[in-house]
């Protein structure tokens, strides 16, 4: 496994050591103690599950203080542009973001910490998996409109297709 830090202090694209052969192919996707070693906190404790036609934008998603949550995420089958905006206020990357491919060909995984805000764009039909570090918690969900201006986020997609409910998210600059 190789870990790769980035321009954003804490996020982490891991890069699995693939296996492959005439059957196909194999690679180990979480070892907790390698993880910990580079980085990645292991205390995971929920794991969702979702699948995205091409086009689906989902986020920018984040949950507030004390039930911030740490993702690993990482793409089953299909590929996304893997989007994070650093909302840590009294970081020097605050209001930045950054885009990373993340395709189950490859087979990599990142690592978003907890005061980021996460999303993604899926490009082709794509099933997405995240362990969180934090259990979901209704009252302290929010997120950030994905065409937000003030982020000038290219998703790459002419007519995106997003939720009803993250159509109404917040600004950036409306963030409490």
């Amino acid at each position: 496994m190789q870990f790769k830090t980035t321009a954003l202090e804490g996020v982490i694209e891991c890069y699995p050591t693939k296996f492959e052969d005439e059957r196909g192919f194999f690679f180990e996707s979480y070892n907790q103690k390698l993880f910990e070693a580079n980085g990645v906190p292991g205390n995971f404790v929920q794991d969702n599950h979702s699948w995205s036609k091409p086009g689906v934008v989902r986020g920018l998603h984040f949950q507030y203080d004390p039930f911030a949550q740490g993702k690993l995420v990482r793409v089953i089958t299909g590929k996304v542009i893997d989007v994070v905006v650093d909302i840590r206020r009294n970081s020097p990357t605050f209001g930045q973001h950054a885009k990373f491919e993340l395709d189950s060909n490859v087979g990599n995984m990142l690592f978003v910490p907890a005061g980021f805000a996460h999303g993604f764009v899926a490009l082709e039909e794509t099933v997405f998996l995240y362990k969180c570090t934090e259990y979901w918690h209704k009252a302290s969900e929010s997120g950030i409109i994905y065409n937000d201006p003030d982020l000038g986020i290219d998703w790459g997609v002419e007519n995106p297709i997003v939720s009803s409910k993250d159509l109404v998210l917040p600004s950036f600059k409306d963030l409490k």
